[in-house]
């Protein structure tokens, strides 16, 4: 049996049959950029996530960009960072000018409780990350943040549909950023990603960003950039969206299986809050120190995995910083993503679990 990963071709005939149909329909329309499908996007989402202002734009990483461009950070600011997530995190505040300052994760990847210790006098904003799809403490986050006049962007690219205490993901903070990557688990068929926020000041700085500078054309206010989404991925969006709530049942199903299987198995450390709210089963990362033999006798199997993240942030060259970062290190020295998407079947769950039972014993 072969296994991939992840294999976006597995798609439902009935999905295929839709996004085609979506990509006829707006061909005929002949509106490429802005328009009905873009506007119908934003107000879904609004509405799902509960989100005053949701801005759409190019993908994730620009994201967020524009919210450090909107919340005026740069030259001279630092902003926390975990030591553990995908490279945008850091990357961007790099771009803006400012600092980032790395602070170790806890076993899961999160930003560790104590990250107030990284707090200086030069200190604008933290980044919590939602990494894999489970969520941040964010009530205390927030409690902290507002201690120290700190702004609050959330890093959600791996955690739309996760919600803690009711609220979802990205609407904690200033501004949450999302991605939707075709991977993730509302994903376009190519780059897309989206600015959240609550203040109206914030949602009208970051739609001036993405356009230029400019809300009437040829009427530049500020320097901008070019970050709107495509339309025609907006108009997939809402034809993946419709299907949403059933892959994430899909998502949770699979997870409980894995977590039934696998439960019990010495040396193998599993995502156990995977079927709470706050956790939306985008990666099902498993621990193990025999991480690298698992991954080749998966692989011997006909098995895909995948490493997020094989290196940590401040061991990467542009951004080497000295530190304490053991769990963030541990996590992606151990850390193995095995497959979990809506498109398996059930006896593809139970061949993984087989062979990942016949590695241990």
């Amino acid at each position: 049996m072969q296994i991939p990963f992840l294999d976006l071709k597995r798609m439902d005939e009935e999905l295929k049959d839709a996004l085609k149909s979506k990509f006829t329909e707006m061909l005929d329309q002949g509106n490429f950029s802005g328009g009905p499908e873009v506007n119908l996007f934003e107000s879904q989402i609004s509405n799902f996530l509960k989100s005053p202002f949701s801005i759409a734009c190019a993908n994730g990483t620009d994201a967020l960009e524009l919210a450090l461009r909107a919340l005026e950070i740069g030259v001279g600011d630092e902003v926390i960072v975990p030591a553990m997530t995908w490279v945008s995190t850091a990357e961007v505040v790099v771009m803006v000018g400012a600092k980032p300052v790395f602070w170790d994760t806890d076993e899961d990847g999160l930003l560790a409780e104590n990250w107030e210790k990284a707090i200086t006098s030069n200190t604008k904003a933290v980044i919590p990350v939602h990494l894999f799809g489970k969520m941040v403490d964010m009530v205390s986050l927030m409690e902290t943040a507002r201690k120290h006049n700190l702004f609050v962007i959330e890093d959600g690219a791996q955690s739309f549909g996760s919600f803690q205490n009711g609220q979802a993901a990205g609407t904690f903070g200033n501004i949450g950023c999302l991605s939707f990557y075709p991977t993730k688990n509302l994903g376009a068929l190519g780059e897309a990603g989206m600015c959240m926020t609550t203040s109206a000041r914030l949602n009208e700085r970051m739609r001036l960003l993405l356009n230029h500078g400019q809300q009437v054309r040829d009427e530049h206010e500020l320097v901008g950039r070019n970050s709107r989404i495509d339309s025609v991925q907006a108009g997939f969006l809402n034809v993946f969206f419709e299907k949403f709530e059933l892959f994430q049942t899909q998502r949770k199903n699979f997870a409980s299986m894995y977590l039934e299987g696998l439960s019990g198995i010495d040396g193998l450390q599993l995502p156990i809050s995977i079927l709470e709210e706050n956790h939306n089963a985008h990666l099902f990362v498993i621990q193990t120190s025999r991480r690298d033999e698992l991954k080749l006798f998966l692989r011997e199997k006909g098995i895909g995995t995948a490493l997020h993240y094989p290196n940590i942030l401040p061991d990467m060259k542009p951004f080497q910083s000295a530190g304490n970062f053991s769990n963030a290190r541990k996590l992606s020295n151990q850390g193995l993503s095995i497959p979990l998407n809506p498109w398996m079947k059930e006896q593809e769950i139970e061949y993984v679990v087989k062979a990942i039972q016949d590695f241990f014993t």
